[in-house]
């Protein structure tokens, strides 16, 4: 029984704290009557990526509800359909709100439209209450001053001063670190206006970057770095630019950290104790910048694709900044997975014939691609009616088959894949290229337009989908498109 007793004031603090991390929104959402609605975290502002934090279902009389375990303030989004706005939230608040079908002077758009949140009985404590206000504020500041900037650059520079003082001493006694980060970068924003005797790019690092921590759940000081540091490789001395792609040759982080540390603003600050895990300021940020800059450049031709892959799976898996490994690993995500519109990923196979092909060898038109397993009845009878789809747009798409290497094909097999008209290429079961196109069963159909980006993946195949339409329909269209642009 006393052991019982004890269990019990043992989670009591612990339910009691769970309880006090409770974030709570409700509203009403007409246009979303039995529809799900949902509520996303940013896992991370370099790669977008995003973590679903609640769903529910919208009532008949409009309403919708969610409570969910929340310890920090951030920026999330609410999702229904293809539309989607966002909020702000903060522990323990309570949000009313109102979802609208489109935003009042916004078209409709098919692929879905950007809303704006509506909040009823907004406390004036709350995080969203003063980021409005003083985006309002910063909005009327720039709506009367800006246009005198070009008639009168002194009295703008002497308005934006005053500006910047008034705004310093208004929120001087406010303790919310996040909604003192979102005022100091967007103030910061200003900054980035052009007029005399406006901040140059090393003033503007040592007043809002220089030492200051890493403030990964501010997405205005995110949106920040990484428009400070856009093409950040591209911004180097030659000598230190060459050293970062020998270390990148090397699959080495620490070799490319080491040369941008010569970069004046990517400079390590302070002292550094690695047996107490004590590291310079800005190590982080350094980091940070490393991985931003990394997969800034993954479609560039001049980095090897493989190597920034490998540089960035070892800071996912080893950096001693938790942050910056969940950044590392969710770029990786992006910058591998297929989605319409994404850049494919190179590769490099050898034909049937001994030919070396990558994706340039299949530009201008579109690029269909098969991946079969070669013994499987299912692949002869789609390899059939392919045959007929291909003399019918030999012309607009090019056609290639990837097959897993099999120990046992049959002769007529063989024969029969030797026969096909287009370029053939076997891989073995562990290739890259079934890991880089995201291939787990066979058949397995992509098609890449003729710049080399994802048209669908996975694509129609020869037979009927659900719908009754195979992919001889969408090159049916792109050979109308084609013959329009002639």
């Amino acid at each position: 029984m006393k052991n019982l007793i004890w269990v019990a004031f043992l989670l009591l603090p612990f339910q009691n704290g769970i309880a006090q991390t409770i974030t709570e929104v409700k509203g009403y959402a007409p246009a979303y009557v039995g529809q799900k609605i949902e509520l996303y975290e940013i896992e991370d502002y370099f790669s977008m990526r995003e973590s679903l934090l609640a769903t529910t279902m919208v009532g008949t009389d409009s309403s919708f509800s969610f409570q969910f375990y929340n310890t920090k303030t951030q920026k999330i989004l609410v999702k229904s359909g293809k539309n989607k706005g966002f909020l702000y939230i903060q522990p323990e608040a309570k949000y009313q709100v109102f979802v609208p079908e489109k935003s009042a002077y916004d078209p409709y758009r098919e692929q879905g439209n950007q809303i704006e949140i509506s909040f009823f009985n907004l406390d004036s404590t709350d995080i969203n209450y003063k980021i409005l206000s003083f985006d309002k504020w910063i909005n009327n500041f720039l709506g009367y001053y800006f246009p005198t900037k070009k008639m009168n650059g002194a009295e703008f520079v002497s308005k934006l001063e005053e500006f910047k003082s008034n705004v310093e001493k208004a929120y001087a006694s406010d303790t919310s670190l996040f909604f003192k980060t979102y005022v100091k970068y967007s103030i910061a924003s200003l900054d980035d206006i052009q007029f005399v005797g406006s901040r140059n790019r090393y003033e503007k690092f040592d007043f809002y970057i220089n030492g200051l921590p890493v403030v990964y759940e501010s997405d205005i000081y995110m949106n920040y770095l990484s428009s400070f540091y856009e093409n950040a490789l591209g911004r180097l001395e030659m000598e230190v630019n060459n050293r970062v792609y020998l270390g990148l040759l090397k699959n080495s982080p620490s070799l490319i950290m080491r040369a941008l540390a010569d970069e004046y603003t990517l400079r390590p600050v302070g002292p550094s104790d690695p047996k107490k895990k004590q590291f310079p300021a800005n190590t982080k940020l350094r980091e940070l910048i490393m991985i931003k800059a990394l997969a800034e450049v993954f479609y560039s031709s001049d980095y090897p694709q493989t190597n920034i892959i490998n540089v960035l799976d070892s800071v996912a898996n080893h950096s001693i900044f938790k942050s910056n490994g969940v950044i590392a690993r969710n770029l990786i995500y992006r910058l591998t997975e297929l989605v319409p519109g994404a850049k494919a990923p190179d590769f490099a196979l050898i034909s049937t014939k001994g030919d070396l092909r990558s994706l340039t060898n299949y530009s201008k038109k579109h690029l269909y691609i098969q991946v079969l397993d070669p013994t499987s009845k299912e692949t002869a009878t789609e390899l059939e009616l392919l045959q007929v789809i291909y003399q019918k747009y030999k012309g607009d798409v090019h056609f290639i088959s990837v097959f897993e290497k099999k120990e046992k094909m049959t002769k007529k097999q063989k024969e029969y894949i030797d026969a096909l008209p287009w370029e053939k290429f076997f891989v073995d079961a562990d290739d890259s290229f079934l890991q880089q196109y995201h291939v787990k069963t066979f058949p397995t159909y992509i098609l890449l337009d003729g710049l080399g980006y994802v048209v669908n993946a996975p694509a129609l195949g020869p037979k009927p989908n659900g719908n009754r339409i195979t992919i001889d329909k969408i090159f049916f269209d792109i050979k109308k498109i084609n013959e329009l642009e002639k």
